[in-house]
């Protein structure tokens, strides 16, 4: 069995032609924080974005990485199959999964021919006729990374626009009458004001097929990834949430969701 996480580095086995290839920067066996059960996790290299907080800052740039086929990964899948139970399953996460849309593709369709649960962990700024495909058609769940609820605050935190573009994914997901779950992260004098969850009620808590709402604390664990990168830390004077906020905005959007989440 693989080690529970690992980085990959480049080797020079072939690829064939027969197998797609994705860029992945690690794999995590038996994750249990990005979907439901226990999951193999691949995080792919490569985001279209740069948010301030971002734990995984190692990702962010495309090159990098190792090509892995989609045969190993089906492979790595199938393997841990007697372990993923009724709930668990494969999670695709990054970077930005949705930059190798077109390659994930027969990714999916492959783990749904081995009966295989799948899900992305998108920012959902990517929006093309694949990305489409793989949001409306092929995962089975979809975690939406709602990273703020203004677009000045998105571009603020991000370093571009993206918001329509998510509620135009979201509503897509929507409109598929597949389930899917939104991730926010409560950032202190960011994105925890009480207009913005105000903003995530009226705009998704008529939605039939959202699922869960997860409340994610805002932390430091990535800070040194940004130093080993040499490059500073943006947030590094952000306080931590206390406690007592992370319960105010669960209890504020208890009332109109399925279920809320504050981990």
């Amino acid at each position: 069995m693989d080690d529970l996480y690992f980085q990959l580095t480049p080797d020079t086995r072939s690829m064939t032609e027969a197998s797609p290839t994705l860029n992945v920067h690690s794999i995590e066996s038996f994750g249990t924080h990005d979907g439901p059960g226990i999951r193999l996790v691949v995080f792919l290299q490569g985001c279209n974005l740069k948010c301030l907080y971002c734990q995984n800052a190692d990702t962010i740039q495309t090159k990098g990485g190792q090509l892995m086929t989609v045969d190993e990964i089906v492979r790595r899948a199938v393997n841990m199959k007697p372990y993923f139970g009724r709930r668990g399953g494969v999670t695709i996460s990054g970077g930005e999964p949705l930059l190798q849309s077109k390659r994930l593709i027969p990714l999916f369709e492959r783990l749904k021919a081995e009966s295989i649960h799948t899900n992305i962990d998108t920012n959902a700024t990517v929006a093309g006729i694949d990305a489409q495909k793989l949001i409306s058609e092929l995962s089975d769940l979809v975690m939406f990374d709602m990273k703020h609820t203004t677009e000045a605050g998105f571009e603020s935190l991000t370093g571009r626009n993206g918001l329509q573009t998510a509620i135009e994914l979201i509503s897509l997901r929507e409109k598929s009458q597949k389930p899917y779950w939104l991730r926010y992260v409560l950032i202190p004098g960011y994105t925890n004001k009480p207009e913005y969850l105000q903003w995530l009620i009226d705009q998704f808590s008529g939605n039939k097929y959202l699922e869960r709402v997860e409340i994610l604390p805002y932390h430091k664990l990535g800070q040194y990834k940004w130093e080993a990168l040499g490059e500073k830390y943006q947030l590094e004077d952000v306080r931590e949430n206390t406690p007592e906020e992370i319960d105010q905005a669960r209890l504020m959007l208890e009332p109109h969701f399925k279920e809320v989440i504050s981990k």
